[in-house]
């Protein structure tokens, strides 16, 4: 399986977007996928307790582009790249996460898509409310 793009449409404008979905402090709210409860500074890196055991979490540094790109350092010590961004939408903006397969099975990889999916809908909830 290739990688995906998935994305939702927030009635919000891109840098208000953008600012609240890079606050670590945010991710147990939202991302399911990564953060399933409050973490904890760690020089650069924000280390939390996910779904796969305790990660490290490193964003690219603040920009006006709205690049969320974020690299997770799982238990193991592996790296995983996530590209995420926040553009603008003639609605407010959009945000765009690619999944990619890697090494994971055809399963999984769906598996990874739904929960992102689920993910940035719960996100666009919280932004909208």
């Amino acid at each position: 399986m290739p990688s995906r793009h998935v994305s939702e449409v927030i009635r919000l404008a891109p840098a208000l977007v953008y600012a609240w979905t890079r606050d670590t402090a945010h991710l147990p709210l939202w991302a399911s996928g990564l953060a399933s409860a409050p973490g904890r500074r760690d020089g650069h890196d924000f280390v939390v307790r996910s779904p796969m055991g305790e990660v490290r979490v490193r964003f690219t540094p603040r920009n006006e582009y709205g690049v969320l790109d974020h690299t997770v350092t799982l238990p193991d010590g592996t790296q995983v790249l996530n590209p995420v961004r926040v553009i603008a939408h003639p609605e407010g903006a959009e945000i765009v996460f690619t999944v990619r397969q890697l090494g994971s099975s055809d399963a999984q990889s769906a598996a990874d898509v739904a929960t992102v999916t689920a993910d940035l809908r719960r996100l666009k909830e919280l932004l909208e409310a």
